[in-house]
């Protein structure tokens, strides 16, 4: 946890890329990302999606802004290797939650981030070996792009990406939905900007299309950066909300069809 902050006990520094669970390819995800922002990486389980119907049943809460356009959210939760700048707790110019360069990191900014960490015995279930986990909720809405690198047999690396925001929840909410899981790792709650089509119709449509458990998350919108870098290095982006007209590719890429996703596989499988 404190290895992929953007400060430890000597203030604040350069963010670590640290993978949990041997997840190499979470790794790369999170290590384009933090190439791209400069900034301190998430790493999350993408473990439950709840449904707008689904949290009216448990909690009786009715889901608002993005979070009721998706339909829902997915949980983003896991087992206490998440930056502690997660937390959101660090202020922007205009006093709004944030996960700041490491250089903007004040003094100020790192003692919010702390205070907002509990740090609570680890799970023997999980982790027979014991020690403690970071425990925090992200209590801040907060533009955000979740990746996800995928190997598929024949084709190599691909990706995945979904921009959307962190939801915050009234606290008797997101503790009543916390408590489904383990109660004790970082937690953050998500949404996806849907755009109904495809993978991108509902948050439940994200999450079923998604590649694997796991997921990279990085603060902003950054996916038209991402896609481009992968144009760069010859990986198809299989997955994407980003609109058309904030995308840019080298012009070879145009041979490839007209599909965007399409696209990105031939010219992937093309290129060998």
């Amino acid at each position: 946890a404190i290895l992929n902050s953007s400060f430890d006990w000597n203030g604040a520094r350069e963010p670590y890329i640290l993978a949990t669970e041997n997840d190499t390819l979470n790794g790369v995800g999170m290590l384009l990302l933090k190439l791209l922002t400069n900034r301190a990486q998430m790493f999350a389980d993408v473990r439950t999606c709840w449904s707008g119907e689904a949290v009216k049943r448990v909690t009786g809460y009715e889901l608002e802004g993005e979070a009721k356009e998706a339909g829902g959210f997915l949980h983003l939760i896991n087992s206490g290797a998440c930056c502690l700048d997660a937390s959101g707790a660090a202020r922007d110019a205009g006093g709004r939650g944030s996960m700041k360069p490491f250089w903007e990191m004040t003094e100020t900014d790192i003692d919010a981030c702390l205070k907002a960490t509990t740090w609570c015995e680890a799970d023997l279930g999980y982790f027979r070996g014991g020690g403690y986990s970071s425990r925090f909720e992200t209590r801040a809405r907060m533009p955000m792009t979740m990746v996800r690198v995928n190997l598929v047999k024949g084709v190599g690396p691909v990706v995945q990406l979904a921009e959307g925001w962190s939801v915050e929840l009234p606290e008797e909410v997101s503790d009543s939905l916390w408590k489904r899981t383990d109660y004790t790792w970082p937690c953050t709650w998500f949404a996806p900007r849907v755009t109904g089509e495809g993978a991108f119709k509902s948050a439940y449509d994200v999450m079923n299309n998604w590649g694997a458990n796991h997921g990279a998350i990085s603060y902003g919108h950054v996916g038209a950066d991402m896609i481009t870098l992968c144009s760069m290095l010859r990986i198809p982006v299989c997955m994407h909300n980003v609109p058309e007209e904030s995308i840019f590719r080298p012009a070879s890429w145009n041979a490839f069809g007209m599909d965007k996703e399409a696209q990105d596989y031939r010219a992937c499988a093309a290129y060998g």
